[in-house]
């Protein structure tokens, strides 16, 4: 799973009709251990996000099955909105 900010939305009018009805966000992944910043990428939204939201986003196989649809051409998906994040710094090297 991965950690992330929601940037921003994308629009696609024409796109397979599998993916019709879904909301596609802009997500800048957090890396709490570095100041290396990580690739933004698309997901698909299942839980009703917005841009400036703390989310959890699973990728992959994971990313299909959470939407109930296996063969949907996904590889991103927002499961859950984030309140609070606990790190304990004396743990991070």
């Amino acid at each position: 799973m991965i950690i992330g900010n929601v940037i921003g939305n994308v629009w696609a009018t024409r796109k397979d009709e599998k993916l019709n009805g879904l909301k596609f966000l802009v997500i800048k992944p957090i890396n709490y251990t570095s100041n290396n910043d990580a690739s933004v990428f698309v997901a698909v939204d299942s839980v009703g996000a917005g841009i400036g939201e703390t989310v959890l986003v699973v990728k992959g196989s994971s990313a299909r099955v959470s939407l109930s649809e296996e063969t949907i051409p996904v590889d991103a998906t927002i499961v859950g909105i984030i309140d609070t994040v606990d790190i304990d710094e004396s743990i991070i090297e």
